[in-house]
């Protein structure tokens, strides 16, 4: 009876094992990064569909994400240790390497390549100039981001002044104060701005996509980090651009049901409408690379609106930023 028990066991062995190799493919076995969003919006679809298709588990990443509710939090999480991978705007990389601290921030991945906010007003009207804003309230985003300055550069552009930007009011409650009767625009994203439209509370006149290239939002991590984990900065960067080469292929069905579970109560039509805008518009590159132009454009702008001395400008991008993982895309196994 023992070589029998101990043929029982060597096969017991064998199955645990086998089921150990299994269960790798489970959650316990993936590697966590903790991410942050700079605030929910269909403006970043490529990475909710990289979650939701399971293209981060598949490259062997957990990604436990936050909403940071603004740029600058998801920055200071990063020097804070509390978050590993941020999606902010690439500015931030800009303000922290020029205080010159203990830490640096490094742009890995441009997600986005326009403005995603679009103006609403609160009356119908029968055509909209820039010039209608002279004199009146828009309710905005709070100063030094990305789409308070691109607001403020079409302003200039357009030399367009008297108008009251209210910069004070936190993203989450942009919407409710405005329904409650505050200002006379509003700037917000999708699906924001889908919804407000549908209920009848306010009228689409302009998109701030208009305003031509603008990397608004990247994958930033600090310098240490992408130092130490190279291997998952490029598995990061692969699932999310997997993501958006999904979403041009996808039906509209796959693309409701992938998105659905980050906008839940937002209705079907509303969320396609606000790929199909985005789409529209050219902001998911095809190569998600920040590249030198864009990063002059940015430069540009931050000095414009005050945020940045011309004297401090970042003259070696590679300072605080780094595409060399984007580079590699198709290139590695």
């Amino acid at each position: 009876m023992k070589p029998v028990l101990l043929l029982l066991a060597a096969l017991l062995l064998v199955m645990t094992a086998a089921c150990g190799q299994n269960s790798g493919k489970g959650k316990d076995a993936l590697t966590t990064v903790k991410f942050s969003e700079v605030i929910r919006s269909i403006f970043y679809a490529p990475h909710y569909v990289a979650m939701s298709q399971g293209f981060f588990e598949k490259q062997g990443l957990n990604v436990d994400m936050n909403t940071a509710q603004g740029s600058d939090k998801g920055a200071a999480a990063l020097i804070a240790g509390t978050a590993d991978i941020s999606l902010v705007g690439p500015e931030t990389t800009i303000y922290i390497y020029n205080q010159k601290g203990e830490k640096t921030l490094k742009a890995f991945h441009q997600l986005t390549a326009k403005d995603g906010s679009f103006l609403l007003s609160r009356e119908k009207l029968d055509a909209f100039a820039w010039s209608d804003l002279a004199g009146k309230t828009v309710i905005g985003w709070r100063p030094g981001s990305s789409p308070q300055m691109v607001l403020n550069s079409v302003l200039l552009k357009e030399k367009v002044e008297g108008v009251n930007v209210v910069t004070n009011i936190a993203s989450t409650a942009m919407a409710g104060a405005f329904t409650s009767g505050q200002g006379d625009y509003i700037q917000v994203f999708e699906p924001v701005a889908s919804t407000l439209v549908k209920e009848g509370k306010a009228y689409l006149v302009a998109s701030l996509g208009d305003f031509g290239d603008y990397p608004e939002t990247s994958y930033v991590a600090t310098s240490d980090y992408i130092k130490a984990h190279p291997d998952i900065i490029q598995k990061f960067t692969a699932a999310v651009a997997e993501g958006a080469k999904w979403l041009n292929t996808a039906t509209d069905d796959d693309i409701v049901k992938a998105l659905k579970p980050f906008f839940d109560g937002t209705p079907d039509d509303l969320i396609l409408q606000s790929v199909n805008r985005y789409k529209a518009q050219g902001t998911w590159p095809t190569e998600p690379v920040l590249t030198q132009a864009q990063f002059d454009i940015l430069q540009n702008v931050l000095v414009e609106n005050g945020v940045l001395k011309a004297e401090d400008k970042v003259t070696n991008m590679d300072d605080v930023v780094d595409m060399s993982f984007v580079q590699k895309l198709g290139k590695t196994d």
